[in-house]
């Protein structure tokens, strides 16, 4: 009768430690959607890596994400509605797209208020920068939040023909991001400006839709659009500035200490992607020059940085008191 007890009590040990690792291994292999609408070789895959090594190491590998690259959950406008419904746990936007649900964000899209690169860099891994975007979206949008800050280089035109000033683009059709201060930006140059999603961008380069295009070199070079658009000229009138959201619900159903690992691996996003994505950059402007690209390197920018400079400060003033105050951040980092 022992005998049996004791077989009883061995069984349903050996049940419950067996239930007990089932449990474990399962929280060790939780995962959570990260979707982004760039291919994985970009910038964006950089982030998701770093993001996602960060969190594996600081949660002892019972939290990490599974990226969903290339548009899979959807473009950037429609992934901002899946993430404030929960459906999806993390997204990268641009600032520009971010502009859509939350107006001044479009501040990054300010043209020629980085004064290099290496000031990009600082900016994005300022710490009072960072606080002052997150506020700003917790006092613009519901069901989700922003974690970090990372960037994919500075923005330049593409199109058939060479761009070496201002002058060159007068009266062109240009494609840009659907914010106010594009469509201020741009017709201050003399453009006559485009919105479309960015899937489209390739077909009407190629159909004349468009003349000219702008982007990171990467995002020109990983899309393809050199194809229909061979000569990139390095206008750098803009940051290419993206964001890390999280939905809220996604958030809320994390302790306190795991919010503190999250936002921790955006914190390392911040600090190391922004050095990478701009080494990623030159490795690509390099490789396109192998491949025939014309590389426009010495473009006049004293022609575009005098038509853009009194619209700063008009502009971030429109956008709100965040935007006033990112800006005046901007300019004081050293």
């Amino acid at each position: 009768m022992r005998s049996a007890m004791r077989q009883a009590a061995r069984a349903a040990f050996i049940v419950g430690a067996m239930a007990l690792a089932m449990t474990t291994n399962a929280n060790a292999q939780k995962k959570y959607t990260f979707g982004y609408d760039q291919p994985k070789s970009t910038a964006y895959g950089i982030a998701g890596d770093i993001f996602n090594a960060k969190l594996m190491e600081l949660s002892k590998g019972t939290m990490g994400i599974d990226q969903f690259p290339g548009a899979q959950l959807g473009q950037e406008p429609v992934m901002l509605q899946k993430i404030r419904t929960g459906d999806i746990d993390f997204i990268i936007t641009s600032t520009a797209n971010a502009s859509t649900v939350a107006p001044q964000s479009g501040v990054f899209s300010l043209h020629y208020i980085f004064r290099d690169q290496n000031h990009l860099i600082k900016t994005l891994s300022d710490p009072a920068v960072s606080k002052e975007f997150r506020a700003m979206i917790d006092d613009s949008v519901q069901g989700a939040h922003v974690l970090g800050l990372l960037t994919m280089g500075l923005r330049s035109m593409y199109s058939k023909k060479e761009i070496h000033n201002v002058a060159d683009i007068k009266g062109q059709k240009i494609r840009v991001q659907a914010t106010m201060t594009e469509d201020a930006h741009f017709p201050a140059y003399g453009t006559q400006t485009v919105h479309m999603p960015f899937g489209e961008v390739y077909t009407s380069l190629q159909t004349g839709v468009v003349a000219i295009a702008e982007n990171g070199v990467n995002v020109y070079m990983a899309n393809k659009h050199y194809e229909v658009a061979p000569v990139l000229s390095m206008t750098e009138h803009e940051a290419n500035n993206n964001c890390i959201w999280v939905s809220d619900k996604t958030w809320k159903s994390f302790t306190p200490e795991q919010q503190g690992w999250v936002q921790a691996a955006a914190d390392e996003v911040a600090k190391k992607e922004p050095a990478l994505g701009l080494k990623l950059e030159a490795d690509s402007a390099a490789k396109l020059k192998t491949m025939g690209v014309k590389i426009v390197e010495n473009v006049d920018k004293s022609g575009f940085m005098a038509d853009a400079k009194p619209i700063q400060d008009k502009l971030a003033k429109e956008l709100g008191p965040h935007a006033v105050k990112i800006l005046e951040l901007v300019r004081n980092v050293k």
